[in-house]
């Protein structure tokens, strides 16, 4: 106030005039942020109607539909324990990971991740002058066999005549058995160089898939330099629908496992999907610093959802007992009893009673008051809890 004093009459009509534009902003805006404000939406929501005790039912387009979500849960089988620590990867008996076992340069790319390959398939070509040295090597050393076996069959012609002595006759022997094995280790060495049959060229290695499946890794590039030291195999060809998975198995649930047990799986990619596995090898040693055993199972993966490295979670499955599997989200406790909200048509919910098989950290079995295949709520239940107590409140 006392600055508005020391000024004129215009400086005042200017000040006065800014505050009343930041009041009129404020106004706005606080009028707008009610009408955005879900509280306040909530509150002037539609108020559900209860069809019976334990039911309610929304109109269509109530804005607390929208909160709550419900879905089909079939029956399934009941784990033995709760979900463990598990990660996909690939399956071995159908993985090729090919490493180059020579040096070399690229000259070519002819594959890319994805690519659909068959066996013989040019993946690559690569240069390697190691393999124009090996195959000469191969060539001077069968030259030199050839000419030291000539030179053997003459002298064995002269022994009989005594032209030769056996001193010098004992000399070509060993010069001859000297070049057999200089020819055999010069082919060796061209072998070691191509472990895996490639085509070659001249100096021109054709790198060819061994396999059918599909190109998931890629670590080459034109004109990069190849060597046997290379940590990350230039391609791996696998079939991505054939995965295995690593369980971390507690020690003490190892009695209770055996090959050939069901296993689902369960990620976070997929969190409303199933996947099935079976348990193909169990882990023979202890790590002693988590007490755990690593198991080893086969997963489906017809649809090709999974990848390998993914981290999941798996449920090793009992053989007998079946439930229907539910998030701890949907469960209302009330004293001793618990419940689930079911979804008997769009709109419509009711409250049902049920018993627990097996409560587990984020899921839990329920066994009486649910049939399976029901549409169960799966997020929004305390909601529809608070609107079935508010309106028993009401009456």
């Amino acid at each position: 106030m006392q600055l508005l004093k020391n000024l004129n009459g215009k400086q005042k009509a200017l000040v006065l005039l800014v505050l009343a534009l930041i009041l009129i902003a404020i106004w706005l805006f606080i009028g707008d942020g009610k009408k955005n404000n879900p509280a306040k939406s909530a509150q002037n929501a539609p108020v559900p109607e209860v069809i019976t005790a334990g039911s309610l039912r929304y109109e269509t387009g109530a804005p607390q539909l929208a909160l709550i979500k419900s879905q089909d849960i079939p029956l399934s089988s009941i784990p033995m324990a709760d979900e463990l620590s598990a990660r996909i990867s690939y399956d071995d008996d159908v993985t090729a990971r090919l490493t180059p076992s020579f040096s070399g340069r690229i000259l070519e790319i002819k594959a890319a991740p994805g690519d659909i390959v068959k066996t013989g398939q040019v993946l690559a070509v690569i240069d390697s002058p190691d393999f124009g040295l090996a195959q000469a090597d191969v060539t001077k050393a069968r030259a030199d066999e050839k000419r030291k076996q000539l030179a053997l069959k003459r002298a064995k012609d002269l022994v009989p005549g005594e032209a030769i002595s056996n001193r010098d006759y004992e000399s070509i022997q060993a010069d001859y058995a000297q070049a057999q094995a200089e020819t055999a280790r010069a082919e060796q060495r061209l072998k070691n160089l191509n472990p895996h049959d490639l085509k070659i060229i001249g100096q021109k290695v054709i790198m060819a898939s061994p396999m059918n499946g599909v190109v998931t890794e890629r670590n080459a590039s034109a004109a990069q330099e190849v060597s046997p030291g290379m940590t990350s195999p230039l391609f791996v060809v696998t079939d991505p629908k054939r995965l295995w998975l690593y369980i971390d198995l507690p020690e003490t649930y190892l009695g209770q496992i055996k090959i050939g047990s069901d296993v689902s799986v369960t990620s976070d990619a997929y969190p409303e999907q199933i996947f099935k596995a079976k348990v193909t090898q169990l882990g023979q040693v202890i790590n002693p610093n988590t007490r755990r055993a690593t198991v080893l199972a086969r997963i489906d993966n017809q649809e090709g959802k999974l990848l390998p490295e993914m981290f999941v979670r798996a449920a090793v499955l009992q053989n007998s007992g079946q439930g229907v599997r539910v998030p701890n989200e949907s469960l209302i406790i009330r004293g001793i009893y618990t419940y689930v909200f079911v979804e008997n048509k769009p709109g419509e919910f009711s409250l049902r009673q049920v018993k627990l098989l097996k409560r587990g950290i984020d899921f839990s079995y329920v066994g009486e008051g649910l049939k399976g295949d029901e549409r169960v709520v799966t997020k929004g239940a305390l909601l529809l809890d608070a609107e079935l107590i508010s309106r028993a409140g009401e009456k």
